[in-house]
């Protein structure tokens, strides 16, 4: 009664298609023995293959859409659960704490959030002798990266919390891993090698922690609520004044100026690190810290992305990512100037004074993950996943840093992407043909649209000159013929890229494009595609 008194439970099946394809496989063996979930001969989702969970940041597919707009807009959970498969062999799965290191832009009570919640859900596992539920260093997992949903959630002020659960329709077997059966901070109860193992157990332990989640939300609703509030507020402080994110490199800068400086005895502690020799003995001086806190490194207060940048399109669809990840966009109705710099109407401009500036900071700035190396010498600790998701920078947007509290004539957008403006047909007096930048991104799409049209599409190998415009290599030429106007007008209105007529054919050489067939290849026991194969013709076809 006390959980339904006090907790509101958002339960999402993700990505149905793909539990359907796989389900429809494994019961088409009438044997219940023979069944199995390996072999699926095509990929679990349309677009994006075996995994959509790596889409949170850029929030491209439909379905991370619908889940970010529940998550950072609508709903705005304090505890976030993403149940997955499959858990580390040897155990029953796996349940936060995460590995160090965890993401700096993070608000720290996000990973104390996770300690909190992850702790009951430990204690509840043992409680119940349910031995297997590793964490910390038993996986591999982390919080640096910002494409799932769980870790996304830590750059929103909400507690993200994963499990990877063994398990299988067919009964299966627990492994004997000898490392693992010595209880630590990572496997507290270990479970030993189970020659049987089926799903309904795995299920139980599911049930364990769904329930434990839900028992310390309604225990401590009221320090939840509370410490997402406090985490919106301090990252609305922090984006209205001056402030500072520590970086590795920078920390590494201030510790070699320490080792050069000080006396030998000193250097030595300062280059292995151990700053807590010096705390305890010889402290040192606080120029040092000073060195971390220059004016020019500071936090910017917001970042103006120009309307005269030459790929505008792209840095729209990039503020329509943020604006879908709850970031509060605002957009010029004017020109304007800031810090002796002018800026067309219709400039994008991102407060950093906002409850999400975490996300934000992660989406604009450059990411320097820790060292995460156990000892001198030893070898790296492989960081889970790609540790760097910096968008701004992936889209190639041109944007400024702007250090100091800055406003003009901008209006809040709504929390709705912006709706892209159809392009250009640009006439000619008599059209040869059209041409379209290859700079675009949205060009790759309006290629496949020419070419789903049956037109054909040429990639220009040297420069063209036509009109005073010199056009470089690349560039993407369509020749007429009856139908290419109408298409070519349809596909710029349908994507936003625009084109020009030409009354002159390139006479340089080209390649002529055609669709490609693809193809992908699952070895047995596999769920991750190895290998893509494309057919394609030599000479100047590609």
């Amino acid at each position: 009664m006390r959980i339904l008194d006090n907790v509101i439970l958002l339960l999402t099946p993700v990505n149905p298609d793909g539990m359907e394809l796989v389900s429809n496989w494994y019961m088409k063996e009438s044997d219940p023995k023979k069944r199995t979930t390996s072999g699926l001969p095509r990929l679990y989702h349309k677009y994006v293959g075996h995994d959509n969970n790596r889409d949170s940041f850029a929030i491209n597919q439909p379905e991370t859409e619908v889940i970010s707009r529940q998550m950072f807009i609508e709903w705005i959970p304090q505890i976030m659960y993403n149940q997955h498969q499959s858990g580390p062999a040897g155990s029953v799965l796996f349940a936060p704490p995460f590995r160090d290191p965890f993401n700096y832009n993070q608000d720290p009570l996000v990973p104390m959030g996770i300690e909190l919640v992850a702790a009951n859900m430990h204690n509840r596992f043992i409680a119940e002798n349910k031995p297997g539920a590793v964490l910390r260093n038993a996986a591999g997992f982390s919080t640096w990266f910002n494409g799932g949903v769980r870790t996304a959630a830590g750059f929103h002020n909400q507690i993200g919390i994963l499990t990877e659960t063994v398990g299988n329709p067919t009964p299966m077997s627990i492994p004997l891993i000898p490392t693992q059966l010595l209880p630590d901070t990572s496997h507290p109860m270990p479970i030993g090698p189970r020659p049987e193992w089926h799903q309904s157990q795995s299920i139980d332990y599911l049930m364990t922690a769904n329930r434990a989640i839900l028992d310390v939300a309604a225990r401590m609703r009221d320090q939840f609520l509370f410490n997402i509030y406090r985490m919106g507020k301090n990252a609305i402080e922090k984006g209205s004044k001056d402030s500072w994110t520590l970086t590795p490199k920078r920390l590494a800068a201030m510790q070699a100026a320490i080792a050069k400086d000080l006396p030998p005895r000193q250097s030595a502690g300062g280059a292995a690190g151990d700053d807590s020799y010096f705390g305890f003995q010889q402290p040192i001086p606080a120029k040092y810290y000073d060195m971390l806190r220059k004016p020019d490194d500071r936090d910017p207060r917001g970042y103006i992305i120009t309307a005269s940048q030459p790929v505008f399109l792209t840095a729209t669809r990039f503020v329509n990512s943020l604006i879908k990840a709850g970031i509060q966009i605002q957009r010029a109705t004017a020109p304007f100037t800031v810090n002796g710099k002018s800026y067309l109407a219709g400039s994008y401009v991102v407060k950093a004074a906002q409850a999400f500036r975490p996300h934000l900071i992660d989406m604009f700035e450059p990411q320097d993950h820790p060292n995460d190396i156990p000892y001198p010498g030893g070898p790296p600790n492989r960081p889970y996943d790609i540790t760097g998701w910096t968008l701004a920078f992936q889209m190639g947007v041109q944007f400024d840093r702007v250090l100091d509290a800055f406003d003009g004539p901008f209006e809040k957008l709504a929390m709705e992407p912006i709706r892209i403006a159809g392009g250009r047909v640009t006439p000619a007096k008599s059209v040869a043909g059209y041409l379209l930048s290859h700079q675009l991104n949205d060009s790759f799409t309006a290629t496949n649209k020419l070419l789903a049209a049956k037109e054909d599409v040429y990639w220009l190998k040297a420069a063209f000159t036509a009109a005073g415009k010199t056009w470089p290599v690349g560039t993407i030429y369509v020749p007429a013929k009856t139908t290419t106007k109408s298409a070519v007008e349809k596909i710029a209105n349908d994507t936003g890229v625009s084109f020009e007529a030409t009354s002159l054919k390139p006479t340089g050489d080209a390649l002529k494009l055609r669709p490609m067939r693809g193809g992908s290849s699952l070895s047995p026991g596999s769920r991750r595609p190895n290998r893509c194969t494309a057919a394609g013709r030599g000479g100047r076809d590609t």
